[in-house]
């Protein structure tokens, strides 16, 4: 290790070949719950050991075989939402169990017991639509609504805990323990199930605890499409796993990632969703140790109740996914969101985990980055090249190389002399500064951050006790322990403008590395069996830790404004509740197109799972784009939540104006349509944090009866009033775009031209064409005139574009507050408009009585698309004036009416009659 602070650690340290990951057949857990299940011992539970109270029904449960017992226990959670936990009766110690994620104090309902059969008792949540029927032997649970089992859980008998056992340095392992060490292994190799050290190239994990897995079965009856479980580079809906090939959910540094591949990658969320026309579920699996799902779709032959008749054949073939988790160690601890509608689990998910954080308005901006702008004349440069070629943005970003020597909250003082002055260029534009800063610290005495750190003890510990060190960006490294609150604590106030010399209220921050990337580590990442604050071995843990620092970080930003001011942190890795910190992307992606088509199905997997605040890296991470590629990439980019170009070192430069006039033109108008929607897209952010539903929605979110929606990954809903199809193939001219729904009407965004829908329809298209539908019956606010970035737009006018259904009525609405601060939640200082339209009245009236807002904002434009009939008159009626007649322009060609030069406060009580 100490010759690695000399060597000079590059790209080639992260860019390693993709050998060095393991596929499911080197992972020790997953080949011993494989060996023993094929054996099929089954678990029993005794209905004598049923207790009831009124947070929780609990029950023994026993493994014929060993006849250890299992602590079993169901609650009712408000919501139709039903938690499993499944631990040792009596441990030899505690078992990990995740903290920090579950935000609310859950309320729990009582569980009665309804009805008891020989065999089986059934319990009802209070409601009496919900019941949970547990099935004594074999163990069994049903989750029944109305008369009907939508979930099973342990039918397929794949219930598997390892029991706690004493260290082998304490016991000689005999053959009675020999038997006992992993459940059902005593004739098998030890050395090749991994139970108490396993072998990974020149890794060997030791493991202080032994062999401590878990796993459990789920059926999901009458489904066939299943989505979730970020993150892999993969389709929206999740694929069969077959043999061997289990997703991943282990977060790790994976340097452009292979495409449709399993391999866990920087972020995990052990959750998914299933989805049938009539019901959608959600299966939130609480453990933040290595995970590995299977997923398995079958027709599953049922038999008929007998009052049926012999017509019925009997028998009838109904579709079965069974879902089977498997984690390396902690308890099993399971949500089982019941729904019904997709909408509902969204809800019910939040309530657990929490909600997409409303963010500064700035970070809905367009964001340049590279790996990295070389200095402060760069910057400077860069940012006027901007202005130059009229192209707005918000946020510039700064990679690891402006600090000094990688040693994070400093700066390079030969490159950054005066950062200060820089963040003063960059605010006098109303534009914000980002700066990276990694959970590894350099190990140097003289750096104060590591020479505090390591004095107080906040590095994570190797097995023997002693600061682990692990080598990345900086050379040899220590790791801080994010899990410790009080190492979060430090970590946030490292934060305050008197502690971050150079920084200032528009700096703000990028989480990365935080898998934790461990150069030349096994897979790239800590060992395992490092030691974490409590005594918790990494293997525990290994899922949440980048959580922790962006949670740490986030913190930081708010205490260093005294909690006036809302953060905006961006983190490579993730786990449940991130949303509730910030924004999230999609890793080191490649300039290549189907890094920019897989991008669509990856961002609507996390947007379902909570984390709505998301992006891929515009023109893709590694290598050089060409003009074509780089234009399809900003237009797709401008229509999902965190929009951002970044890339590699070595790579040429790329800033949009570099290619010529004619895609400077191209790139400008795709950005400009980005600060164009800012109001509806902030709308959208408000939505998502007090209702929970996802910003970029995949269809079936808003066709959830229409089956042809259910595997589509090529198009998305923004909000629910736009569809974006973006272009992903090279020399396109001609897309073909799903527009669901028989009942609905579409309106081409550019040319206004209406298609019904229900059709898949053959879209021409060009280099400057996206295809963008406003769904008709929505209205969507726009903003009229676009400037150098959004400090800069505070007060420029509105435009609605409203566009009518079939029956020629539509709503929407507008969110508004000052896009910096948290007063809207204090203070409640924010205003929330509803525009309706029918029977030829436009209407701005208050959604929240709750929220006042001063606004000097007009709206000046009105689109109306869909109104069948020329008008003779147009006025506008509001309390504090007269009436005032309205020029108007009416095309019939595209029955497009469109009111200018308005003068509406967007503030006040109008009307718009049009006659």
């Amino acid at each position: 290790m100490a010759a690695a602070e000399k060597e000079e650690i590059s790209v080639e340290d992260e860019d390693v070949d993709k050998k060095i990951f393991k596929d499911c057949r080197k992972i020790a857990f997953y080949r011993r719950q494989k060996q023993w299940l094929s054996k099929k011992s089954t678990y029993r539970t005794s209905l004598d050991s049923v207790t009831t109270s009124s947070t929780s029904a609990k029950f023994k449960i026993t493994n014929e075989e060993t006849e250890v017992p299992l602590l079993a226990e169901v609650y009712g959670i408000e919501g139709n939402i039903f938690r499993l936990k499944i631990n040792e009766k009596a441990p030899l110690k505690p078992r990990y169990e995740v903290a920090d994620v579950i935000t609310n104090k859950l309320n729990t309902i009582r569980l009665t017991s309804c009805s008891e059969d020989i065999g089986s008792l059934l319990l009802a949540n209070g409601t009496g639509d919900l019941k949970c029927r547990i099935l004594a032997d074999p163990f069994q649970i049903d989750l029944v609504s109305e008369e009907e089992v939508v979930m099973s859980i342990n039918s397929r008998g794949q219930l598997y805990f390892e029991h706690l056992q004493i260290p082998l340095k304490q016991s000689r392992l005999t053959k009675e323990n020999e038997a006992d060490a992993a459940v059902g292994t005593s004739q098998e190799n030890q050395d090749d199930l991994g139970l108490w050290e396993e072998k990974f190239g020149k890794f060997v994990d030791i493991k202080a605890n032994g062999p401590t897995s878990i796993g459990l079965d789920f059926s999901l009856h009458g489904f066939e499409h299943l989505y979730g479980i970020p993150q892999h580079a993969e389709s929206h809906q999740l694929k069969n796993t077959g043999n061997e090939s289990a997703y991943r959910l282990y977060n790790l540094d994976v340097y452009g990632y292979k495409l449709h591949d399993k391999l866990g990658l920087y972020g995990s969320v052990p959750y998914l969703m299933a989805h049938k026309r009539g019901r959608t579920l959600g299966i939130f699996w609480l453990n933040a140790s290595e995970t590995l799902v299977e997923i398995n779709t079958e027709e599953a032959v049922e038999p008929m109740p007998p009052q049926m008749g012999p017509v019925a054949a009997e028998q009838k073939v109904k579709i079965r996914t069974d879902v089977h988790w498997m984690s390396e160690s902690g308890i099993i601890d399971v949500f089982l969101l019941t729904g019904p509608t997709p909408t509902d689990v969204f809800k019910q998910y939040s309530y657990l985990t929490g909600t997409q954080a409303i963010p500064p308005l700035f970070s809905l901006g367009y964001h340049q980055c590279r790996w990295n702008y070389e200095d402060e004349q760069d910057v400077a440069s860069v940012d006027a090249g901007f202005d130059e070629h009229d192209i707005p943005y918000d946020v510039m970003w700064l990679d690891i190389e402006h600090t000094r020597g990688k040693r994070y909250f400093t700066w390079d003082k030969k490159r950054f002399p005066n950062p200060k002055r820089m963040q003063e260029l960059l605010r006098s534009k109303k534009r914000k500064l980002v700066v990276i800063s990694d959970p590894h610290i350099k190990i140097d005495p003289d750096y104060s951050v590591y020479a505090e750190a390591k004095e107080q003890g906040f590095f994570v510990r190797n097995h023997e006790g002693r600061d682990f060190e692990g080598i990345c960006w900086p050379g040899l490294s220590s790791y801080l322990d994010f899990t410790n609150p009080k190492v979060r604590e430090w970590y946030s106030s490292l934060f305050a403008f008197s502690a971050y010399q150079g920084s200032t209220d528009i700096l703000y921050i990028w989480n990365d590395m935080n898998e934790p990337s461990v150069f030349r580590g096994p897979e790239l990442t800590m060992h395992k069996n490092a030691i974490h604050h409590g005594n918790w071995e990494h293997r525990e843990l290994h899922n949440i830790y980048g959580l922790y620092q962006q949670m740490a970080t986030a913190e930081g930003l708010i205490q260093r404004s005294n909690g006036k001011e809302r953060p905006f942190v961006l983190t490579r890795s993730f786990f449940a509740g991130s949303q509730k910190y910030g924004a999230v992307w999609t890793g080191d992606n490649r300039a290549e197109w189907s890094y920019l088509k897989i991008t669509i199905p990856m961002l609507l997997t996390l947007s379902i799972t909570g984390i709505s605040f998301c992006g891929a890296d515009v023109g893709g991470f590694i290598g050089n784009p060409r003009a074509e590629l780089l234009v399809r990439w900003y237009q797709a980019g401008a229509y999902q939540p965190f929009f951002r170009g970044h890339a590699t070192q070595n790579t040429k430069r790329r800033e949009p104006w570099l290619f010529g006039k004619k895609y400077t033109q191209l790139i400008r108008e795709a950005i400009r349509e980005r600060y164009a929607l800012l109001p509806y897209l902030y709308s959208l952010f408000y939505h998502t944090h007090v209702a929970s539903k996802p910003i970029m929605r995949p269809l079936w979110v808003e066709f959830p009866d229409e089956l042809e929606t259910f595997s589509v990954e090529d198009e998305y809903m923004l909000g629910s009033a736009l569809l974006v199809h973006p272009v992903t193939e090279p020399k396109a001219t001609v897309v073909d775009v799903l527009l669901p729904g028989s009942t609905e009407v579409w309106y081409d965004s550019k040319t206004f031209v209406v298609w019904e829908g229900a059709h898949t329809m053959k879209i021409p298209v060009a280099l400057d064409t996206i295809p963008v539908f406003q769904r008709g019956g929505s209205v969507v606010p726009v903003k009229t005139t676009i400037r150098k970035s959004t400090g800069y737009m505070t007060d420029s006018p509105y435009g609605l574009r409203v566009a009518l259904s079939a029956e020629g009525s539509a709503s929407g609405e507008l969110y508004l507050d000052d896009g910096h601060s948290f007063q809207y939640l204090h203070q409640k200082q924010f205003l929330h408009r509803k525009f309706s339209f029918r029977s030829g009245i436009l209407i701005n009236s208050c959604a929240d009585e709750r929220g006042h807002y001063p606004s000097k904002c007009v709206v000046e434009q009105i689109l109306i698309l869909g109104l069948k009939k020329q008008p003779s008159s147009v006025t506008t009626h509001s309390s504090d004036s007269s009436d005032q007649p309205v020029k108007f322009m009416y095309c019939a060609k595209t029955s497009a009416l469109k009111l200018e030069r308005l003068s509406l406060n967007i503030s006040a009580d109008w009307e718009v009659h049009i006659t």
